[in-house]
C-alpha cells in the first residue's frame, strides 16, 4: 500500500488520482474533511483505509511490512495563519513522527517543502541540500519556517550519517495550481480565485505593486500545473534510488498579468484586468519573484518537460473549471 497524507488536500487528492490511474489501488488515505465539500476531492478515489491524522501514529503500529512508500502531503498551508504552535505541531512535528517511523521501518518518505522557504529570494532559488545553502534561508512567514526547519533537520540528519529513510526527498513546490483547490478559500491560485469574474465577463482585480522595480502585475511567480508535480513524485516513486531536496517549478518566472491573461484566452474573453492596492500587513512579508532553479532535479534524472503557463492554464480552464462538476 501507499500512504498519501493530506489526501483530500489540493495536491494530496490529485496524487491519488494519479496513482490511481496509473493502477494504483491499494491507497491508505490520511486527512480531515470537516464540514465543507473537501469530500469531492476524493469521491472518484479508490483506496483501501481513511486515517485521521491523530490516528495515524497508532495505525502505523500495525502497517511494518505493508506499506510501500509515504506520500507526506499533509500540513496547515496557510501563508497568512498566526497560531506557531499549531503549526508547528502538525507541520514539524507530524513529520518527523514519518520521517521516523519511515527510516526505522525501511520505507521511502517523500514530502512536501516549499519555495516559501526561500523568503524574499536574496539567497537565490537553489535548491542546494547542505547546510550552509540553507542556512542562508530566511523565510517571510511562519508556514516557510515551519518546512524550512524540517528540511534543515533532515539535512543535518544526512550531515551526520544518522538513519533515514532508504528513500528521502522534499520537494519545494512553487505556484501550483488546477483542480481540487475550491476548499481552500483564499488560499487557492489567483486564476481558481478569479474564475468567477473571467466566466461573467466581469474585471479582474490584481495587486498594485509596492515595488518600483515590477509594474502592477508585473509580479513575478513560477506558476506549476498540478499534473506536472504529480508526474515529478511518480518518477521518484519509480526511482527509489533519488534522494535529496528539489524545487517542482516550470524554471521559468511569469507575471501575474501573464497567468491571468491566458485564463481569459482560454475562456475566449477579453482581457479585463483592474488593480487595487495591496493589503497594509502583507506588504513587508510579499515575495515579488520566484523561479525554480531545476538544476537538482535534472541533475537526478528527472526527464520531462514542464507544460507551458498557456497550455497548462488551457487545460485547467477546459478540463475543469468551466465543467459543471470541476473536480479532478
Amino acid at each position: 500500500m501507499i500512504l498519501v497524507t493530506g489526501a483530500a488536500g489540493f495536491i494530496g487528492s490529485n496524487l491519488a488520482a494519479a496513482l490511481n490511474e496509473r493502477g494504483e489501488r491499494r491507497l491508505v488515505l490520511c486527512d480531515r474533511l470537516r464540514n465543507g465539500g473537501k469530500w469531492r476531492n476524493v469521491r472518484n478515489r479508490r483506496f483501501d483505509d481513511f486515517v485521521f491524522p491523530e490516528d495515524l501514529p497508532r495505525w502505523l503500529e500495525g502497517a511494518r511490512g505493508k506499506l510501500r512508500a509515504v506520500v507526506h502531503m499533509g500540513a496547515i498551508s496557510s501563508t497568512t495563519v498566526s497560531d506557531g504552535d499549531a503549526v508547528m505541531r502538525e507541520n514539524f512535528q507530524f513529520s518527523l513522527m514519518l520521517l521516523d517511523w519511515c527510516a526505522a521501518a525501511g520505507v521511502p518518505f517523500l514530502y512536501a517543502s516549499s519555495a516559501a522557504t526561500y523568503g524574499d529570494g536574496a539567497a537565490g532559488f537553489a535548491d542546494v541540500f547542505t547546510l550552509e545553502a540553507l542556512d542562508a534561508l530566511t523565510p517571510l512567514n511562519l508556514y516557510g519556517f515551519s518546512k524550512h526547519a524540517f528540511d534543515c533537520l533532515v539535512c543535518r540528519r544526512r550531515t551526520a550519517g544518522e538513519k533515514l529513510p532508504p528513500q528521502y526527498a522534499g520537494l519545494k513546490f512553487f505556484n501550483v495550481f488546477g483542480p481540487n483547490e475550491l476548499h481552500k478559500g483564499a488560499m487557492q491560485s489567483v486564476l481558481t480565485k478569479v474564475w468567477p469574474d473571467i466566466a461573467a465577463g466581469r474585471p479582474v482585480r490584481l495587486f498594485r505593486s509596492h515595488d518600483a522595480r515590477y509594474p502592477d502585475g508585473g509580479q513575478m511567480r513560477d506558476f506549476v500545473y498540478v499534473r506536472d508535480v504529480e508526474r515529478v513524485v511518480l518518477w521518484l516513486l519509480d526511482n527509489p534510488q533519488v534522494s535529496g531536496l528539489f524545487n517542482v517549478g516550470t524554471g521559468v518566472a511569469r507575471s501575474f498579468k501573464d497567468f491571468i491573461g491566458a485564463g481569459f484566452a482560454a475562456a475566449g474573453r477579453p482581457e479585463n484586468i483592474v488593480y487595487v492596492d495591496m493589503p497594509e500587513e502583507i506588504r513587508g512579508k510579499y515575495q515579488y519573484f520566484t523561479q525554480a532553479d531545476l538544476a537538482g532535479l535534472r541533475a537526478a534524472g528527472y526527464p520531462h518537460p514542464f507544460a507551458p503557463l498557456e497550455d497548462a492554464v488551457a487545460d485547467y480552464v477546459r478540463r475543469h473549471l468551466v465543467m459543471d462538476c470541476p473536480y479532478r
